[in-house]
């Protein structure tokens, strides 16, 4: 009698497990899909703002980038504009110097093959003309 009285316990046992898992899969089943598809909603909301931050920063490092070549690029104009301040100064009612940059330049063009005629004028300087094939 004990054995049946196990066995009857075991089989109670046995299908009050069985209709506790249909009862809790029909009742919790509905709610955890539910809580399963809002952690799936939030986390695709999470990359769609993580993957807008990373585009928002690369955009801002673009134009900083930029900012900054284009301030480099007015710098090196302003020194450009200066250097040829200076020169255009320093060479102001400096003929001589004028004509022997002149003359050194006709040096390094005869010395590449360049061919310079002279033509007389007012001043005595030679009239630069195209260069010509020999």
């Amino acid at each position: 009698m004990t054995q049946d009285n196990t066995m009857r316990n075991a089989t109670i046992i046995g299908v009050s497990f069985i209709l506790s898992l249909f009862i809790i899969n029909a009742v919790v089943g509905p709610i955890y899909n539910v809580w399963a598809q809002s952690l799936d909603g939030k986390a695709e909301l999470q990359k769609a703002e993580y993957t807008r931050q990373v585009a928002v920063l690369e955009a801002q490092a673009k134009k900083d980038s930029a900012q900054q070549l284009a301030e480099a690029e007015i710098i090196r104009a302003r020194g450009v504009a200066q250097a040829n301040q200076i020169i255009g100064d320093s060479l102001k009612d400096n003929r001589e110097y004028l004509q022997y940059l002149y003359i050194t330049g006709l040096e390094e063009g005869a010395n590449k093959g360049n061919v310079t005629i002279y033509v007389p004028t007012e001043g005595g300087m030679p009239v630069p003309t195209l260069q010509m094939n020999k």
